[in-house]
């Protein structure tokens, strides 16, 4: 199961990687997390690891797997029957905005189920995350 979600933010790059870079401040600009808990110290970076708490749901704990400083990052939770990745893009646009992309990719042989149940709710955590995002950006 794949979900995606973009949007247009007029912030530059820096400053929307900025704000994405800060994990632990994002229950400020999106209803979609209760809580951001870093479980190591230091910048945001490949092997970073944070406990996220999110509306009716169970807190999890997100690994950073893949990381473009500036660019990208994906975190991944591994939790019985599925992998569940995150990946977060920001890329420049010529004319100064940024381009945020957000996608979930869910795998394992409880994917499906799990989309069935709860593939409304994740799609609409991503955009708010989209959505606040960019208006934390823009107020940067």
């Amino acid at each position: 199961m794949m979900l995606t979600t973009s949007t247009e933010a007029r912030a530059s790059q820096a400053a929307t990687w900025a704000v994405l870079r800060d994990v632990t401040d994002w229950p400020r600009w999106t209803r979609s997390m209760t809580s951001v808990e870093r479980l190591d110290d230091g910048p945001l970076r490949l092997g970073s690891r944070a406990r996220i708490k999110q509306p009716g749901m169970a807190p999890l704990v997100w690994e950073v797997t893949t990381f473009a400083d500036e660019t990208e990052f994906s975190w991944t939770n591994h939790s019985p029957g599925v992998r569940t990745v995150g990946r977060h893009l920001i890329d420049a646009n010529p004319d100064g905005s940024t381009r945020i992309t957000l996608e979930l990719h869910q795998t394992g042989p409880l994917a499906g189920l799990l989309n069935l149940f709860l593939g409304r709710r994740n799609r609409r955590y991503l955009e708010l995350e989209a959505a606040g995002l960019k208006a934390a950006s823009e107020a940067a």
